[in-house]
């Protein structure tokens, strides 16, 4: 019933988009500009809206590739996703041009049902009601509420007639029409953040048909999909907590404790200084608790510039103390206020027009608003930074307006080769215990990367990037737990090594976080 889709002929042509570096990360947000890529292809292929009726409505799906460097040692094809749910992966095999698989792989990815140039799944636009509060008050949470039905409601009259067939479940079975199409017997596969979650479920739906996989910052596969999101919170909190001990042993460099327990103190202090009175110069706002929340929480991530964050701590707790004579000038006040807005900026993303909040439906959501007010009243007083208590708010999918049209296998491996499973231990957007859960339940290889908070870690750890090519190239598999070094700390001495190092808030620390940025190519993300 499906030979007509297995054995189409696509028509392949030089592909126009947006560039993508190895981040992950569109290029083109920033410069916002598009070019021909003339060594990616692009082609547009059909598939079932309902695979159960086959016969029945089409969608179209539109995929890439990137050729091998070398088509006489050329092994076959690495299909890449790039996460989301609802992640372009058109313009990503270009990414991959100086990858060392792609001397003897085509890198193929595609933009998944309901996504970019695919079929697209489209939502209206609804308006924000939920206050603008990282610590709600138990008077707030019905604003939450509403918000989340509003969106669900919105996602319902533009995009019915499709959402119950946008699922993990349905974009495995494209993928291996796509398969079928390149002519391949088998794929191996590159998946990041909730690429991992589509892999495993294509290797346990398709196990005849997949070669070497590699998940990199993998989801949890018993938190899909409400505790993935409440683990991002508790992540954050404890990259934090480390931050925090960091800081406490650097006192005489950034004055904010000796102990972590008293560098949290100052920091509630600043929290609740901000939610009193935001901080303003000549009048106009600066920054409020909620943006101070997440600035702290995607901070403290990101250990090569805990020290910036540091100094943009201590000139904050400066601007507010309350009546201090002494306090910084303006420009120092604006300078760590606007550092904070930019930092607190990579922890807000657009999500995918309607497929986000589709696919992460594809399972129940408790319909009982108490529990995530119960929820939202431990994750304010105890996981604030980051994403926060958002993390344990009503959804869309809490009031979902439709039946699924399925759901999703468990996900196992039997009959495909050992992976391998990449993970951060900092990595708020997949917990660090995700990856190991994920592992374990696949029996992969696990690579840890220790002390570092980066998403999506082939092409920027070394360590992890040199595995995951010994792997594809040769089919080397590392042992079955490695160990590989993050980032840095910044080499601050402790206070038992050296006197005071550097000032108390040095100016230029909004250009030192927008370089930092652009240094780690870093922009914000949904779940991915």
């Amino acid at each position: 019933m499906l030979k007509e889709f297995y054995d189409q002929q696509p028509t392949w042509a030089p592909c126009v988009v947006e560039p993508v570096d190895l981040e992950g990360q569109d290029a083109g947000s920033q410069e916002a500009t598009k070019k021909v890529l003339p060594t990616l292809e692009c082609a547009k292929i059909k598939v079932p809206l309902n695979y159960k009726d086959p016969d029945g409505e089409r969608l179209s799906l539109a995929i890439s590739r990137l050729k091998a460097e070398d088509e006489s040692k050329r092994k076959g094809v690495v299909l890449y996703n790039p996460g989301g749910p609802g992640g372009s992966g058109l313009p990503f095999p270009a990414a991959y041009r100086d990858s060392q698989f792609r001397d003897v792989y085509d890198v193929v990815s595609f933009d998944p049902r309901g996504v970019g140039r695919s079929s697209g799944l489209r939502c209206e636009v609804t308006p924000g009601l939920a206050p603008s509060n990282s610590r709600p008050t138990d008077a707030e949470f019905a604003a939450w509420a509403a918000e989340a039905r509003a969106k669900e409601e919105a996602c319902d009259r533009a995009g019915g007639g499709i959402r119950p067939y946008i699922n993990t479940s349905n974009t495995a079975r494209d993928m291996d029409i796509i398969r079928g199409v390149l002519g391949e017997k088998k794929i191996n596969y590159l998946g990041t953040s909730y690429g991992t979650y589509l892999g495993a479920v294509y290797g346990t739906l398709f196990p005849q048909n997949l070669a070497r996989s590699v998940l990199d910052s993998s989801v949890h596969p018993e938190w899909i999909w409400r505790e993935q999101f409440k683990n991002q919170a508790v992540a954050a909190r404890e990259n934090v907590d480390a931050w925090a001990k960091w800081i406490s042993e650097r006192n005489e460099s950034f004055g904010l404790g000796r102990t972590q327990q008293e560098v949290m103190g100052t920091i509630e202090k600043i929290a609740k200084r901000l939610d009193q009175e935001p901080l303003a110069v000549l009048g106009v706002k600066l920054l409020d608790r909620r943006t101070f929340d997440f600035a702290l929480g995607y901070g403290a991530r990101y250990r090569p510039q805990w020290q910036i964050a540091g100094w943009i701590v201590g000139a904050l707790e400066w601007a507010t103390r309350p009546g201090d004579a002494s306090a910084p000038s303006e420009a120092t006040t604006k300078d760590a206020a606007q550092a904070a807005k930019v930092l607190a900026s990579l922890g807000i993303a657009e999500t995918s027009k309607g497929v986000f909040d589709t696919v992460t439906c594809e399972v129940d959501w408790p319909r009982d608003l108490n529990t995530y007010y119960d929820d939202m009243r431990v994750y304010r007083e105890k996981y604030p930074y980051g994403v926060g208590v958002g993390a344990a708010a009503p959804k869309a999918c809490t009031f979902r307006s439709y039946s699924p049209d399925e759901w999703p296998p468990y996900v196992q491996r039997s009959g495909y080769q050992t992976g391998i499973v990449i993970q951060a231990e900092g990595d708020t957007q997949t917990r660090y215990d995700g990856g190991a859960a994920m592992a374990q339940r696949l029996r992969n290889q696990l690579v840890s990367v220790s002390d570092e908070g980066a998403h999506g870690l082939y092409g920027h750890n070394t360590c992890a990037t040199d595995i995951v090519d010994a792997y594809f190239v040769d089919g080397v598999l590392p042992a079955s737990r490695v160990t590989c070094a993050g980032d840095p700390r910044p080499n601050v001495p402790t206070d038992e090594d050296a006197a005071l190092v550097a000032p108390l808030s040095p100016t230029g620390l909004e250009a030192k976080v927008r370089q930092f940025i652009a240094d780690s190519k870093l922009e914000p993300l949904a779940m991915r």
